[in-house]
């Protein structure tokens, strides 16, 4: 069953809450962040991505960059645009965009039910990536980036939420891209207890984004475990820090893909080899895929609709069947050659909130011959996918909206 565990978080006061709080490390460049922080200087981007008040060739996994992180972190604190809580707190985290609201309990998470697979994951990680965010929580002491978490939604845990965000959030911003960002505070003792039965009850969470900073948390209780020999379990560096989003809120959109070249094909050769896996029409506008097993490619400065036929793909394998999956297995690889879409760089992955005309323009530049949209993966085939024990297929699933880092802080 699941553990949640309140803790004292180092928090934005919410007057400078719009300032502090930032975008994830890991979705802009160093350049894009030294932008931001270059006309908002309490941006959080000083703590999670510190290289980028350093020169473009200084080396982002040094000890010097992390170092500066930490301090930036207590700039932070001191200068008083952050405080930490005096007791031990739950927070709700809501998250409005559009249509689109999800509501999400900012807890602490059990790092030996993570070792467990209780807390299950649905990606591989890369030693190098883990290492980076283990370093970076070694250095400061803190884990200032949650892991998003869902879980099979709960009537009961619904109503509690409904009752708590009955009352003004202690903080209330709507931020540059137009999403809305709403914090409460909890810390009745009665209302703590009530959430920990509640999530008592709920038999896995699943990890939607945030692979790599989980696996740093246990890299980094293993170590302090090892280095502590009256290790008891009930340390802080047991627990890592989370927000977590009953499944039926989120919102998963489409990860399209862009490709340099044709692999030595001509158009017209790539649409008839096409033929064999994918019945293929012409379209005379842009395709936004809202069926499973359609794709809409650009090429040549037109659109076409490949439909999956039956019998190219195993409908009871939960990778294999995902749209992402079909497209690699019979197109990406087998017509363009590419076989390991994570690491060939004639491949590139775009975000679905940029939407088709992103993927046009990218084409029409010259700089990539062909586009794909792809239909978004659901939050059902994830969480089958994670029950197997199986991986998602790589770029399968962009969440929006996305967590502000900085909303609450981890001090180990």
């Amino acid at each position: 069953m699941a553990t949640v565990k309140p803790f004292r978080a180092l928090r934005p006061k919410p007057e400078f809450a719009k300032e502090v709080a930032a975008p994830p490390y890991d979705v802009l460049s160093a350049g894009e962040a030294r932008e931001i922080v270059k006309h908002n200087p309490n941006s959080f981007l000083r703590v999670n991505k510190a290289e980028l008040e350093f020169d473009n060739g200084a080396d982002p996994y040094s000890a010097e960059v992390y170092r500066r992180g930490k301090e930036n972190l207590w700039d932070l604190e001191s200068r008083g645009l952050m405080i930490r809580d005096p007791r031990p707190c739950f927070y709700l985290y809501r998250l409005t965009m559009g249509e689109v609201c999800q509501t999400g309990l900012v807890a602490l998470t059990s790092v030996a039910e993570y070792d467990k697979e209780i807390i299950k994951k649905h990606e591989h990680t890369r030693p190098e990536k883990v290492s980076d965010r283990a370093n970076h929580i070694a250095c400061l002491n803190a884990q200032v980036g949650p892991v998003f978490l869902t879980y099979r939604a709960s009537a009961q845990i619904n109503e509690i939420f409904a009752e708590l965000t009955g009352t003004n959030p202690e903080i209330d911003f709507t931020a540059d891209d137009g999403v809305r960002h709403e914090f409460w505070v909890i810390e009745s003792a009665d209302s703590l207890d009530e959430i920990q039965a509640a999530f008592g009850k709920i038999p896995h969470l699943y990890i939607a984004d945030g692979h790599h900073r989980s696996e740093a948390a246990s890299e980094v209780c293993r170590r302090k475990r090892i280095a502590n020999p009256r290790h008891n379990g009930s340390e802080s560096y047991n627990y890592f820090l989370t927000v977590i989003f009953p499944d039926a809120e989120l919102k998963i959109l489409p990860y399209n893909r862009v490709v340099r070249d044709l692999n030595g094909l001509s158009a017209r050769d790539l649409l008839d080899r096409a033929g064999e896996w994918f019945e293929v029409e012409s379209l005379t506008e842009a395709l936004a895929p809202e069926i499973p097993r359609t794709f809409g490619i650009y090429l040549g400065g037109r659109w076409f609709r490949l439909t999956s036929r039956d019998g190219s793909f195993d409908p009871d394998d939960p990778t294999g069947s995902i749209d992402a999956a079909i497209l690699q297995s019979n197109f990406i690889d087998p017509l363009l050659g590419i076989k390991d879409p994570k690491t060939d760089t004639r491949i590139k992955f775009i975000g679905g909130i940029r939407g088709t005309a992103e993927l046009e323009k990218l084409v029409d530049s010259g700089e990539f011959a062909i586009a794909f949209s792809l239909c978004p993966t659901t939050i059902s085939q994830l969480l089958e996918v994670a029950d197997a024990g199986q991986v998602m297929p790589p770029k399968s699933t962009w969440f929006e909206p996305k967590l502000r880092s900085g909303m609450a802080v981890y001090i180990l």
